[in-house]
Formats: structure tokens, C-alpha cells, sequence
């Protein structure tokens, strides 16, 4: 709820602002914590529009917001500034009214004396399981700064790959969508014209053209139906895909479809080393490193393996024995765990296989774009091909015969 109030400052001038809270009791409180002394606490009446009520469902925090506020949280802790006026500093300089109330709100309860962890696990939406327990480390080992730094560099690491993968398929997918826009677009506008001039003309129509023709009937015909029953179909599939079910489904097609598979499976592959050598590197916990890095994979399949992995941990097992025998998780990768463990330098190993694995992820994008490339050119072509030839040489049998 929102909540106008007057009030006194520590120097004896009159405040007047908005704050948020659950009760008029708890605005009080905060309040009177920032030193206020209070004279008036009333509901604010609603007076958003319904435009702008509506736009903030579209707001969001991206990772690079994340990456660069890192990066200032960091250097501030470094100046030897307070966490309260790092986030209040922050909130005021932020340009995204989402990050400007999420920085806010981790201040005002830094200020009611809550620890910087427990601030941020409020805004999940933001703040992630990994960055909270990384900052939970943070804290208990006195490092906060370098808490940051390390978590900044993650975030980055993270965005680069992430944005290299979907960048490379941008191209491909935007020429293959503008391609069958401009087919359906012939089908259902040029060739029902072209046809009737072919029958017309009483000219033998070959057998390609015919197939044209009955595909651009079809399309003529039944268009209007098709369209509904694939944003029906897609709606129920988005819907699947929400759930526990469809989400395992989903992630095991993108795992086993044709070269794109093994890009995610590398992908998924180094976050998981990166994720673990940076929480072991901060102290935390093996049962609680494998937990978070089964919440934060981003794959269900992967999320699973380490839920075992976590329970294999706390029944004394290894984690290269517990990924062993699965087949998600290359022999290689478990083999170099197993010497990380057995020589004490498993946070080195993790590292080499993150960077490995980063790697992979580069070079399997680019040899994606190089063989997609090429079959598109092909794809298309016979496409266009097969289209002219077949409006083209029943037009020119006309003129030949004339």
C-alpha cells in the first residue's frame, strides 16, 4: 500500500513523499527509523491511469542492469561507503523505476537493520539463489567487495555467451520467417490470379504447377482455419511448457535436436562449473553449491542430475561419482572432477573446465551460423526456384503456342 506523509527531518525541515508498506502502523515505523518525526500518515488515493498500471507488467531488470550494479556496488564498498547510502545512492541514480523501487526497498530494510542477504532474497526476480548466497558469503567472510567483483565478472561471462547464442540465430530465424510470410503471401494473392489466366487459357498445365495451384487453394480455402488452429496450438503449447511436465518435456527436445542440442548442453555444461568454482571459491558450502547450481542451471534435466548429486553429497558420496554413469554429463568432465577431489584443487579444475566449456560454446555458435548459412541459401532457393519455374513455364507455353 501506498502511503502520503508529512514529517520532520533531523534538521527541522518538513518532508513530504510517498512511501510503500504493508500498514499504516509499519510507514510509521520505517519513518521514524530514517529519524522522522511524523505528523500525518494517510492512504494515497490511486491515481494511476490505466496505461501506465498496465506498462508496468512489461517492466523487467535485465543481467546487464545486474552486471553494472555490481560493478558500482562494488566500487562504493571499496570507498569505504555504508550499504545503506550505496543503495539509496543507487536508487536515486537508477534510470528503471523497477530497479529504482527494488534498491529502495533493500535500503529501507538495511535501515529497519536487515542484512544485506536476507534485503535481496526479497527480489527474486532480480536477485537470483546464486547472487543471494554469494553475498550470504560475502557477509560472513567480511568480502563483500570482492563478493561483487566476482559476481559482476560471473554476470558478464554469463551475458556474453548468452547473447553471442541468441545473436547468431537472429539472422537465420528473421530470413527463414520473412521467407515463409512472402510465400504464403504469393500463395493466397498472386497464384490464385495466375492460375485462372493458366485456366483460361485451356493450355495443358503441368504437373508441378498443378501441385502449386492446389497448395494455393488450400491455402485460399482453409487459411483463415489454419491461422486459428496455430495460435491455438501455440497457446496450449505455451501453456504445456509452463508446467512441471511440459518444461522437462521441452528441455529434453532442445537437448537431443541436431547440432543445437550440443550448443545448450555445452552452454548448460559451463555454467554449471562456473556456478560451482565461483560459490566454492567463496566458501560455501558443497551440499549448498550443488543445490543452487541445480536452481539457477536454467535446465531441468541438469537440474535434476544435481538434486542427486546434492543427495549423493550429504549421504558422503563425491560429486564425480555421483555424474559418473550419467549420460548428460561427459566422461571427461567427470574424470577431471574426480582428480579435483582427490588433490584438494577441485575449485582450479572447475575453473579450467568453465573456461573449456565457454570456449565450446563460442566455437559451436560459430560453426552453427557457418553450416545454417549455406543450407538456408539452398532451402531457399529451391524454394523460389520451384515457385517461378512453376508459374513461369506454363506463362511462356501460352506465349509460344500464341
Amino acid at each position: 500500500m501506498i502511503f502520503k506523509y508529512q514529517a520532520i527531518d533531523t534538521t527541522g525541515a518538513k518532508q513530504e513523499g510517498t512511501i510503500d508498506a504493508v500498514s499504516r502502523d509499519v510507514a510509521i515505523t520505517s519513518l521514524q527509523r530514517r529519524g522522522f518525526t511524523v505528523s500525518s500518515v494517510e492512504e494515497a488515493e490511486e491515481t494511476q491511469g490505466f496505461l501506465s498500471a498496465n506498462l508496468t507488467l512489461f517492466e523487467s531488470v535485465t543481467n546487464r542492469d545486474v552486471v553494472l550494479l555490481s560493478r558500482q556496488i562494488s566500487t562504493l564498498f571499496e570507498a569505504q561507503v555504508s550499504a545503506l547510502r550505496i543503495f539509496r545512492l543507487l536508487a536515486s541514480e537508477s534510470e528503471k523505476p523497477m530497479m529504482q523501487r527494488v534498491l529502495t526497498e533493500v535500503a529501507d530494510d538495511l535501515q529497519a537493520g536487515t542484512t544485506i542477504s536476507k534485503a535481496l532474497s526479497k527480489h527474486p526476480k532480480v536477485f537470483s539463489a546464486f547472487y543471494v548466497n554469494m553475498v550470504r558469503a560475502g557477509e560472513e567472510a567480511g568480502k563483500l567487495d570482492e563478493t561483487f567483483i566476482y559476481l559482476a565478472d560471473y554476470l558478464d561471462r554469463t551475458y556474453e555467451i548468452m547473447s553471442k547464442a541468441r545473436n547468431a540465430l537472429i539472422y537465420p530465424a528473421f530470413v527463414i520467417a520473412t521467407f515463409f510470410i512472402v510465400m504464403i503471401l504469393m500463395m493466397t494473392l498472386v497464384i490464385p490470379k495466375i492460375s485462372q489466366i493458366l485456366i483460361d487459357a485451356g493450355q495443358k498445365v503441368p504437373l508441378y504447377t498443378q501441385v502449386v495451384i492446389s497448395i494455393s487453394n488450400f491455402f485460399v480455402t482453409y487459411g483463415a482455419f489454419l491461422l486459428i488452429l496455430l495460435v491455438i496450438g501455440g497457446f496450449f503449447l505455451f501453456r504445456y511448457v509452463q508446467t512441471e511436465t511440459g518444461k522437462a518435456a521441452w528441455d529434453r527436445l532442445m537437448l537431443s535436436t541436431p547440432f543445437v542440442g550440443e550448443l545448450y548442453r555445452k552452454l548448460y555444461l559451463g555454467r554449471i562449473a562456473d556456478n560451482l568454482a565461483t560459490m566454492l571459491g567463496s566458501g560455501i558450502s558443497m551440499v549448498q553449491a550443488t543445490e543452487i547450481t541445480a536452481s539457477v542451471v536454467g535446465n531441468s534435466v541438469y537440474e535434476e542430475i544435481f538434486m542427486d548429486v546434492s543427495r549423493a553429497i550429504k549421504g558422503g558420496g563425491t560429486i564425480s561419482g555421483a555424474v559418473a554413469n550419467r549420460p548428460e554429463i561427459p566422461g571427461i568432465m567427470s574424470a577431471m572432477i574426480k582428480v579435483g577431489e582427490e588433490t584438494g584443487e577441485l575449485g582450479s579444475i572447475l575453473k579450467t573446465l568453465a573456461k573449456f566449456y565457454q570456449r565450446e560454446v563460442m566455437n559451436a555458435v560459430d560453426t552453427l551460423v557457418d553450416l545454417i548459412e549455406p543450407f538456408m541459401i539452398v532451402v531457399l532457393g529451391l524454394g523460389v526456384g520451384i515457385l517461378l519455374a512453376s508459374v513461369l513455364i506454363p506463362i511462356y507455353n501460352i506465349s509460344a503456342s500464341i
